[in-house]
């Protein structure tokens, strides 16, 4: 795999604080400056030790933001310019890794139930991207005070919830301006997909949260929601 191929700047990140968590040395010039002051001939120096490490640099690979749904998504972001964001399950980062590149300075709370998922964004974190913060937690659990995010977004999430209610009014109660949601629009054999939300679900679940200002739209095999909340609505 090539390194064109890869977010450079988060894998090299993720290099630099897989190092510090495992205690590994690194030379001065690279472990030592802001990741934005980094070299691109710096950054491939950092890759070529996560490769010889192991670190699986594969995780980091471009395209995503090319998916219909993540476009869609970073499209009305950068509309309404958020000032914070909370993800729910971030997961691999399909939708987190275009945000972070897109939106350089907005401070983004990521919320995961895995905690193998959390460690490598927190890795992340450690390497120099600290405006990311990676917490395992569950959103329909999550003690936290309300209106503490302008935008939630929660993307192929809660097709996965057992109590999808408890979420979508959580997500409600946090954000200050906007939550975002896509889910599948159709049936599939994934086993993990508990629900198929549809925009009747949808309408019913948010509008017990409290919202009814929402908008759908979609793309091929996916429902899309911008629910607008307090001011926004």
């Amino acid at each position: 795999m090539r390194y064109t191929e890869l977010y450079r700047s988060l894998a090299a990140a993720a290099v630099r604080g897989c190092a510090a968590r495992e205690g590994r040395s690194l030379p001065p010039q690279l472990g030592e400056p802001p990741l934005g002051a980094l070299t691109e001939e710096d950054i491939t120096a950092l890759l070529d030790l996560g490769r010889a490490w192991g670190v699986k640099l594969y995780r980091f690979k471009r395209g995503h933001k090319d998916m219909p749904r993540v476009k869609q998504i970073l499209g009305f972001l950068r509309g309404v310019q958020p000032e914070s964001l909370l993800d729910v399950g971030s997961g691999r980062g399909v939708f987190l890794f275009p945000f972070l590149e897109a939106f350089p300075a907005v401070p983004v709370t990521s919320l995961d139930l895995l905690d193998y998922r959390v460690a490598f964004l927190e890795d992340i974190r450690l390497g120099g991207v600290d405006r990311l913060t990676a917490l395992r937690a569950d959103i329909c659990a999550w003690p936290v005070q309300e209106k503490i995010a302008d935008v939630v977004t929660m993307l192929e999430v809660l097709e996965h919830i057992p109590d999808v209610q408890a979420a979508v009014t959580a997500a409600v109660r946090i954000a200050r301006r906007y939550v975002a949601v896509t889910v599948p629009s159709k049936e599939d054999d994934n086993p993990e997909h508990i629900h198929l939300l549809t925009k009747q679900v949808l309408t019913e679940l948010f509008r017990n949260a409290g919202c009814d200002r929402l908008h759908f739209g979609g793309v091929p095999g996916h429902l899309i929601l911008i629910a607008a909340i307090g001011e926004e609505a």
